[in-house]
């Protein structure tokens, strides 16, 4: 006869009801989180593949941050040099329609007639007006509104950064101190007076360097750039865009297209400019010209000096706008380059991802079965043990 043990079928069925109480509140948070366990112990084995692929997610979240941050202000720059460049390109067109012939200047011609000489001449050696007329205002008006408005674009913030102060970001890459228009005046009333050439005018507008024998040439200090800039001190500024990967971004207010323009325009506006030929408001000649004009003897050859600087500033804005393509394709460069990492390091985030889900996610339908089976299992229990608690010893007889 078998023996029977009601104590120790009560235990053995409390124990099987715990563990299925316990696979079913495994179940239960795996189906609600998705996961298989609340806990890197929880993975056993599998525990040191699961960290590194976070890691290595965590690693490409910061690289992906750096290129967004980055890309953002190369397009703020692009942004900015687009218009700068758009500006300039008016500025080419207002040059291109301004007619290089006579002296833009309203009054009457003041004629002389050498006493030395028995023929008569009619020697045209200046005006009697320094008023210009409505081309040259054109173009001196131009140049003034537009002098400021590309001052605030070499300016340019991107949130409290200058994007175009180099790695001295908080630094303003120029300011309007004044210098430029009083180093300016200085330069065309030399020239003026005939104490520097053309040649010497033109250097002293395109050089920007005092140490190769051109004592006035327009520094970057004298046009108003920041210290860092004008000493060449400021840093590149890069983006690191993966572990092995670091690309430059630099783009500066002084490089040689932007100042040029500036420089230009600032001869353009300046005051002294005008007149083109001397002014001799009685019209009496020879004497001391009331307002000296562009350097000569007759209105010819004042002409002829004006417009031989003037072609040159002309050329200096061309070119500049031609020059600024190259500062764009390499911040377009750029950000194609960065393009190219984000994406694959989007592939490798997808690839670590996966992994991740292999290892810590879990198929909710599988678990949903087993929830359904174990629940079964555990009313099962749960009749036995209630039946089991209604045995005695008349009943078992």
């Amino acid at each position: 006869m078998t023996g029977v043990s009601t104590l120790g079928q009560a235990l053995r069925q409390i124990q099987n009801i715990k563990s299925q109480q316990m696979s079913f509140s495994d179940l239960s948070t795996q189906l609600a989180s998705g996961k298989k366990t609340n806990s890197f112990a929880g993975l056993n084995t599998d525990v040191l593949p699961s960290l590194r692929s976070r890691t290595g997610v965590k690693s490409l979240d910061v690289y992906s941050n750096n290129i967004q941050k980055a890309d953002t202000r190369i397009s703020v720059i692009l942004q900015s040099i687009g218009e700068y460049q758009a500006q300039t390109k008016n500025v080419a067109d207002t040059l291109a329609g301004f007619v290089q012939q006579g002296s833009h200047q309203k009054g009457n011609d003041v004629i002389y007639d050498d006493p030395a000489t028995p023929e008569v001449e009619t020697t045209v050696v200046g005006k009697t007006s320094a008023e210009v007329d409505s081309d040259l205002q054109a173009v001196q008006d131009h140049a003034t509104s537009l002098y400021p408005f590309l001052l605030d674009l070499l300016n340019t913030q991107e949130g409290d950064r200058y994007v175009f102060a180099g790695s001295d970001t908080f630094t303003k890459p120029i300011n309007d101190s004044g210098t430029l228009d009083a180093a300016m005046s200085t330069l065309i009333t030399k020239w003026k007076d005939g104490t520097i050439s053309n040649k010497e005018l033109i250097a002293d507008l395109t050089d920007r360097t005092a140490l190769d024998g051109n004592p006035d040439a327009l520094t970057d200090t004298v046009i108003g750039y920041s210290p860092q800039l004008s000493s060449g001190n400021t840093g590149d500024v890069y983006v690191r865009a993966s572990e092995d990967s670091e690309f430059k971004y630099t783009t500066l207010a002084n490089e040689d297209p932007l100042r040029n323009i500036v420089v230009a325009l600032a001869f353009l506006k300046n005051q002294n400019l005008p007149p083109i030929e001397d002014v001799y408001k009685n019209g009496t000649y020879p004497g001391v010209p009331d307002v000296q004009g562009a350097p000569g003897q007759t209105a010819e050859e004042m002409q002829n000096n004006f417009y031989e600087v003037f072609n040159a500033v002309d050329k200096m804005v061309v070119d500049s706008a031609d020059s600024i393509n190259k500062i764009r394709y390499r911040m377009e460069n750029v950000r194609v380059q960065m393009d190219q990492t984000k994406k694959s390091q989007e592939n490798q985030k997808n690839l670590l991802l996966s992994t991740i889900s292999d290892i810590e996610d879990v198929n909710t339908n599988e678990v949903a079965v087993k929830i359904n089976t174990l629940q079964t299992q555990l009313q099962a229990s749960y009749s036995v043990t209630s039946m089991a608690s209604k045995l005695s010893l008349v009943n078992f007889l």
